[in-house]
């Protein structure tokens, strides 16, 4: 936890050192977000190659809370620096019908298993905006992920967790729709793919202008995203609705 921290700290102090050389005037913005995340599925086994492979979606597939908050530092005319901190977390109950191996224990079958699963997400990103002429802009760059994941079982008497951090990059796209001077339609992605997982997290959002400093929005969300390894087999999808506000200054 202190690492993680430390580490969130640093991405804070480094966005806002190299914001520096932008125009002080509405150089930062600030966006905070909440709402309801669902889970459509939630499927691990660990190890990946050994252990019982569970599917806690089916036990509890929400609503669950969703917060994350986002700052966007202006560096130049044209690219800016994004910090985003996303904790997501869920639980659910399920009687397993066989015995359960995970992480090198064994839960018994027919006795309730509570199962508690978290991935939070720090991410650090450089995005550049294109030039454009019209309503339509897009924008592009890369973020680089901090994966604080944890999945853990306790029932029987017994407990037992996986923990797992890691830095995982990333691309990011966006594309904005400025429909008025005053409404907005919003695309944003990060994303990546490998041979052993994979991850997405794509949002759109209705942006509208209540003052010359101030938007709300409202918006869907979906994260989908895991690995296939002889370590752990973790695939999960999150579908959200959102709404927030954010602040120029």
């Amino acid at each position: 936890m202190q690492r993680n921290l430390a580490v969130v700290a640093s991405a804070i102090l480094a966005t806002l050192a190299l914001a520096g050389p932008a125009a002080a005037e509405d150089r930062f913005r600030l966006e905070l977000e909440g709402g309801a995340a669902w889970q459509l599925r939630n499927d691990f086994a660990v190890p990946g190659d050994g252990g019982t492979r569970l599917s806690i979606d089916e036990a509890n597939g929400g609503p669950f809370a969703a917060f994350r908050g986002t700052l966007w530092a202006d560096v130049s005319k044209r690219s800016s620096l994004r910090f985003l901190a996303a904790p997501l977390r869920t639980t659910a109950t399920l009687t397993p019908e066989t015995p359960v191996e995970f992480n090198g224990a064994l839960f018994p079958a027919g006795q309730p298993l509570d199962v508690t699963y978290v991935f939070d997400s720090y991410r650090l990103s450089w995005v550049y905006r294109f030039r454009h002429s019209g309503a339509v802009s897009f924008r592009a760059g890369l973020t680089a992920k901090v994966r604080d994941a944890k999945i853990e079982l306790e029932g029987s008497g017994l407990a037992n967790a996986k923990t797992n951090t890691g830095v995982v990059p990333l691309l990011y796209g966006g594309v904005r729709w400025q429909m008025t001077d005053a409404l907005a339609l919003d695309l944003d992605v990060d994303a990546a793919a490998s041979g052993q997982g994979r991850a997405e997290d794509v949002a759109l959002r209705l942006e509208a202008k209540v003052s010359p400093k101030v938007d709300v929005f409202v918006g869907a969300r979906t994260l989908e995203g895991g690995a296939d390894n002889d370590e752990v087999y973790s695939f999960a999808w999150f579908a959200y609705a959102v709404g927030g506000v954010s602040f120029r200054f």
